[in-house]
């Protein structure tokens, strides 16, 4: 039997809302962009309600923050693919760059490549500490305020996430260089 409207409502208000704020920081530090998040906070509270009047759901802080991780993760794998470019002749393309030297332009990319995958490999945290400050150039003073940290922890997962890099990309030329002699 489907529970009425008011025990609906108190179930909701102890149950389920007491969480939206720490639900909101844990979302805000790993998707950006508050408007997806308050979008992703509702459908994750629509489905939750959808799963209850169906059946009891046990832990609704355990439930409600898996489906609004998978639903922020479904929302960025539309978005990479939403803005992937279409494969249409360009013009500015078809210019040949003479100016650079093919090796040198070859090894650059390799080593670009490399890195990103060096920092793909660090912890979240760390990545998102490493991002904020080697690509978007934020000062340690604004990523420590952004994500509500001290800068000594800004400065120490800088410190780790160069080390980790810096050990990644020296085991993959290690590895290269044993394949090709």
């Amino acid at each position: 039997m489907p529970p009425r409207d008011s025990e609906a409502s108190l179930w909701f208000e102890t149950q389920v809302l007491p969480h939206e704020p720490m639900l909101r920081a844990w979302l805000r530090t790993r998707f950006r962009g508050e408007a997806d998040v308050d979008d992703v906070i509702q459908e994750a509270y629509v489905r939750l309600l959808r799963t209850r009047a169906a059946a009891e759901v046990v832990s609704p802080k355990a439930f409600l923050f898996a489906v609004a991780r998978n639903l922020a993760l479904d929302r960025l794998r539309r978005r990479q693919v939403a803005q992937a470019e279409p494969l249409a002749e360009n013009e500015a393309l078809a210019v040949l760059d003479e100016g650079g030297d093919i090796p040198e332009t070859l090894a650059r990319n390799q080593e670009l490549e490399l890195l990103t995958a060096a920092i793909q490999e660090l912890p979240d945290r760390c990545r998102q500490i490493f991002t904020l400050r080697k690509v978007y150039g934020l000062s340690q003073g604004e990523i420590a305020e952004k994500l509500g940290i001290s800068e000594n922890t800004v400065s120490a997962q800088l410190t780790i996430g160069v080390k980790k890099c810096m050990a990644f990309m020296l085991q993959c030329r290690r590895e290269r260089e044993d394949r090709w002699p």
